[in-house]
């Protein structure tokens, strides 16, 4: 018979001693005597996790940037809704217009209805009034032909215009931002642009269907709208460049120096906390330098362009980075919560014996029932530890090899992680020894173990 005790004990006052057990093993190893701390191995440490940082966030810029310009589809799901947005629409209706009506003569069309109304035998005076009717003229072909652009603009059937001249053009964002640069589409004075010229056919149509005769003369005309524009590009094309060339091996490399940081610290978890944090200041910092550089490259817009279309533009093209700093930063706020929750703080404790509770109580509930776990409960307590480490290490890999993950699949990681824990815990047979260890005095020996009388 056991003289441990244990076996009259319910799981929950079992779980409780262990607990105890836990604590009287964490007050013994701080009562031994501190480590003495090499102050280089700690500077190095804290180098190595603000070097992780740093590279986190150039990491986020350059998948950005990759998906950007390697993926055509991803770039044009980034500005493909902007075909709806009411600014982008003004801003394209106001840039049609225009180029129609440069293509109008209207002083040509003045002289032939002066001309016409001396054939009709209108009295010269009246005649004189008409020429000076360039004005009213004007304004009226401008309401004319802006109403029929925005009935072209407002249609279905300019979204498909809008996503293919935005594929033809993403050559030329490529350009912008890798120098490589492509013979159909060309950087125009440190401009992205894309050809809205079929808007115009389908307005001139419109126009003479109207009975403006006038616009079937109009030649075809190539009028680009302004995607980005920014003096800088050249030197914002050298920097994503590089990006570009170490996108897909950064992620990496910041993971593995935050990794060293954390290895080499004297206390590894408090250096995970502050790493993750560290990676979290990071996202901060870049979602602001976000918002800064919207104001600054409004800016700096050429005269005459929408403030408007282009925030929305900026805005647009920058979705997708937001999302990834959001997602990082998420990443990185849970794994610092984690890694706390894992110490031996009063707040850390109270939180793992109320889980524990909660789930003993729960397990009291299935076993009167008559729920047993058996063989895998059994297992489960043999090798509890490395189960954990298993679940966190699929939780990473999911994170990591996700194409996109988003702050969405970052939380639904967190909580499956939470349940595949708390089911760890459910399925946890106390009474089964840990791996590696001895079984209790006076408990029966395993399935194929000799006895004492085969042994005599």
């Amino acid at each position: 018979m056991s003289d441990t005790g244990d076996e009259d004990l319910s799981a929950r006052e079992r779980d409780e001693l262990g607990e105890l057990r836990r604590r009287v093993t964490a007050l013994e190893g701080a009562a031994a005597p501190p480590r003495r701390h090499h102050p280089f191995r700690s500077l190095g440490s804290v180098l190595l996790i603000l070097l992780a940082a740093l590279l986190s966030l150039l990491s986020v810029v350059a998948v950005w940037a990759n998906s950007i310009v390697q993926d055509t589809d991803r770039y044009v799901a980034t500005v493909g809704p902007l075909a709806s947005d009411p600014d982008v629409q003004q801003a394209v209706t106001n840039r049609v217009t225009d180029a129609v009506l440069s293509h109008v003569d209207v002083k040509g069309l003045v002289d032939q209805l002066t001309d016409a109304a001396s054939e009709q035998g209108v009295p010269p005076k009246a005649a004189e009034l008409l020429k000076n009717l360039d004005g009213p003229i004007e304004s009226g072909l401008r309401q004319l032909v802006g109403g029929a652009v925005e009935r072209v603009v407002t249609s279905s059937a300019f979204e498909k215009v809008w996503v293919d001249a935005n594929r033809r053009a993403h050559s030329a964002l490529d350009e912008a931002l890798t120098g490589q640069s492509d013979a159909a589409v060309q950087l125009k004075d440190n401009q992205v642009v894309i050809d809205i010229g079929p808007i115009v056919e389908q307005v001139k149509t419109r126009l003479v269907d109207a009975g403006f005769s006038p616009a079937a003369k109009i030649p075809e005309v190539h009028t680009d709208f302004v995607v980005f524009a920014s003096k800088e590009i050249g030197e914002v094309r050298t920097y994503v460049r590089v990006l570009e060339i170490l996108g897909g091996w950064l992620p990496l490399i910041a993971l593995l120096v935050a990794a060293a940081g954390v290895y080499v610290a004297f206390n590894r978890r408090h250096a995970l906390i502050g790493a993750a944090l560290a990676v979290f200041a990071a996202m901060v910092i870049l979602g602001i330098a976000l918002t800064v550089a919207r104001d600054v490259y409004l800016d700096h817009l050429p005269p005459g362009t929408s403030q408007a279309a282009a925030g929305t533009v900026y805005d647009a093209l920058i979705k997708f980075l937001r999302a990834g700093v959001r997602a990082l930063g998420a990443a990185a706020l849970f794994t610092a919560a984690g890694a706390f929750l894992a110490g031996p703080s009063r707040i850390a404790v109270l939180t793992r014996t109320g889980c524990r509770r909660s789930i003993g109580s729960l397990r009291d509930v299935a076993a009167s029932a008559g729920f047993r776990t058996g063989p895998v409960g059994r297992f489960v307590h043999r090798y509890k530890r490395w189960i954990g480490v298993v679940i966190l290490v699929v939780a990473a890999v999911v994170l990591f090899t996700w194409h996109y993950p988003t702050t969405a699949v970052v939380v639904w990681t967190a909580v499956i992680t939470l349940v595949a824990f708390a089911i760890r815990e459910f399925l946890d047979d106390t009474s089964a020894p840990p791996a590696g260890s001895a079984p209790p005095p006076g408990s029966p020996p395993p399935p194929g173990a000799p006895t004492d009388a085969a042994a005599r």
